[in-house]
């Protein structure tokens, strides 16, 4: 299935912000500073050398990441009446296949109108997992989707058709992790599995897992954080509800964000309270 890659951000984007930032930064602000404004104000030269070198370091900090926000997606029609917008998709045309470890070969949502349906996916060789973000969806002839229910269908086994009488969003991810023997396809049903504590004011549910990586659901209570940590795997982050700040990056419902192995986050924490979809670590690798 051919996708359109998601929106990158021009690598003059990152010397623009600081040149948007610093004209901030002077006039009428100058003018607002109690002592003495003007260009030739210490304590306004201190601010404004502190206030960039923080946009310099946050900058720096998330250039590895890749964020896109789906209200800025292109749509790519891959059936009558189904949508396709690219949340990721790995670079194989210069290396192998899932390089770092735990890369999804592509992450995209399809939207499926009401009647609509998309014919069983090729590649069965592909490791794939769905999430049901809203609506309601008939994997096959009998599995029926409902919101949050998961899916997860190692590679090799026989791929299935989707229908939506309704209409229905979905969250699908590819990779190219083969699968074990004896290993069968499994569904986690929202309204029949629990949320155990993981943290205060954190809730996980594991829906998968294999050698130390895991796809999983989190629900947090507002105010609830994360402390700083670091990644082993791939982290993609798919926000179901609420808004997450991830470092100095604003997420909202909607949005994702992969962080590659071996990045991490310094911030992770929510003001409203979340509901977020994660692939990466099991166990997260805690810094200090």
């Amino acid at each position: 299935m051919s996708t359109p890659k998601p929106e990158t951000r021009p690598a003059a984007a990152a010397s623009n912000t600081e040149q948007e930032f610093a004209a901030l930064l002077s006039e009428p602000l100058a003018n607002s500073w109690p002592a003495q404004p003007g260009a030739n104000n210490p304590a306004l030269a201190a601010v404004r050398g502190r206030l960039l070198g923080r946009l310099a370091a946050s900058q720096a900090a998330s250039r590895p990441m890749v964020t896109a926000r789906r209200l800025r997606l292109p749509a790519q029609t891959v059936a009558p009446g189904v949508q396709l917008r690219s949340l990721y998709r790995a670079d194989t045309a210069h290396a192998a296949p899932a390089a770092r470890p735990g890369e999804p070969l592509q992450a995209c949502l399809l939207e499926l109108a009401a009647g609509a349906r998309l014919p069983a996916l090729p590649h069965a060789h592909l490791h794939r997992e769905w999430l049901l973000l809203s609506g309601a969806v008939t994997l096959g002839e009998r599995l029926h989707l409902a919101p949050r229910d998961y899916h997860v269908q190692p590679a090799g086994t026989p791929a299935l058709a989707l229908h939506s009488a309704a209409g229905a969003l979905l969250f699908l991810r590819e990779s190219a992790l083969p699968a074990r023997p004896g290993e069968q396809p499994c569904t986690v049903h929202d309204q029949a599995a629990a949320w155990p504590d993981y943290a205060p004011g954190i809730q996980r549910r594991v829906l998968w897992q294999r050698d130390g990586q895991a796809a999983l659901l989190y629900r947090a209570q507002p105010g609830a954080r994360v402390p700083q940590h670091r990644h082993g795997h791939d982290e993609e982050c798919l926000m179901l509800e609420g808004e997450l700040f991830l470092d100095d990056l604003l997420l909202q419902a909607g949005d994702y964000q992969l962080a590659p192995a071996g990045s991490g986050h310094q911030i992770t924490e929510t003001d409203t309270g979340v509901v977020i979809y994660a692939h990466g670590d099991l166990d997260l690798q805690f810094v200090g």
